[in-house]
């Protein structure tokens, strides 16, 4: 087998892909002066904490859909629109932790108008296409806003490094963020187990994992989000693994199942959502993974170089 790449002085180079591990660690703490959060990463915050009722997960996930509008609705107006009554939004607020809908409408207004003061300006709606690609730009500045402060993902990649196996969970229209992580989580991590079919094959595999010592699952939850994924999260929950899940909604009952939920935009302008907000969020958690271990990051990039040399798997650019 080749030996690792060296210089004219005998001392080993990093391959590109372990020079990228080194170079992008992730800087523990709010190191850069950020703009405030965005008013969905906000009401994500202001609603996170207090246990909803399914009627009040509603009223939050309809301001956190439509905060601009939202914030400026009679109480009426807003029952109506999610389909509630008049004491149940008066509930969410002090639930919440306000006094009334009044208190709770002035908050929302004040988030709103931030986000209206430090928006871009009027969108380009030149096409389909171009609006598309912008509202990916919006969920890309919103995941930015909240990577100010990375402890979270920080801790998650430890978690998750330690998790051994690591089960990575992706139903339906998720495989492909799963497999995507999957592939690159095996480069770094001595067992990946990647889980892409629902029902019994999927409960069979997250007990199978914890028999066999692990501790965490990730699980990839998009739009359309299936029965089958959150039956799943509740088997790995019963069988004793945590949960980390990344998706597009922090509320709700996959959120619920979940110890660690990520919560991020996703692309939903055209006929199929698109994900790059997911998809960075993925790389990022990735990258959390190679800076809790760095030398077995490194001992495993340097084989699995050592071992595409040999074999020849990729072109030579």
């Amino acid at each position: 087998m080749l030996s690792a790449r060296a210089d004219k002085g005998g001392r080993p180079v990093p391959s590109p892909q372990q020079a990228r591990a080194q170079a992008s660690a992730i800087t523990s703490g709010k190191t850069v002066p950020e703009a405030e959060a965005s008013p969905t990463s906000r009401l994500r915050e202001l609603f996170d904490g207090p246990r909803l009722s399914p009627g009040q997960r509603r009223i939050a996930q309809y301001l956190i859909e439509h905060i601009t509008e939202a914030a400026f609705l009679p109480i009426t107006e807003l029952a109506d629109r999610v389909g509630v009554s008049q004491p149940s939004v008066t509930r969410f607020a002090a639930a919440v932790g306000f006094s009334g809908y009044p208190a709770l409408r002035e908050r929302l207004q004040s988030i709103a108008l931030s986000g209206l003061a430090g928006g871009p300006g009027e969108e380009n709606r030149a096409n389909e296409l171009q609006a598309a690609v912008d509202a990916e730009i919006q969920n890309l500045e919103n995941l930015r806003r909240d990577f100010a402060d990375p402890d979270r993902v920080i801790r998650a990649g430890r978690e998750l490094s330690r998790s051994t196996p690591l089960t990575v969970l992706g139903l339906r229209i998720s495989v492909s963020l799963a497999e995507y992580f999957g592939y690159a989580a095996r480069r770094i991590h001595p067992d990946v187990r990647l889980v892409t079919r629902g029902g019994s094959v999927a409960y069979d595999a997250l007990l199978q994992a914890r028999e066999a010592g692990g501790s965490w699952v990730l699980a990839f939850a998009m739009p359309r989000h299936s029965q089958e994924t959150l039956n799943a999260l509740k088997v790995a929950r019963g069988a004793g693994l945590r949960v980390a899940l990344v998706t597009d909604l922090a509320l709700g009952p996959l959120a619920d199942e979940a110890d660690i939920a990520f919560a991020t935009g996703t692309g939903s302008r055209l006929v199929f959502d698109s994900y790059s907000a997911p998809g960075v969020l993925a790389a990022a958690l990735l990258q959390a993974m190679t800076d809790a271990d760095p030398e077995r990051t490194q001992a495993r990039l340097e084989k699995y170089e050592q071992l595409s040399d040999h074999h020849q798997f990729f072109l030579r650019d």
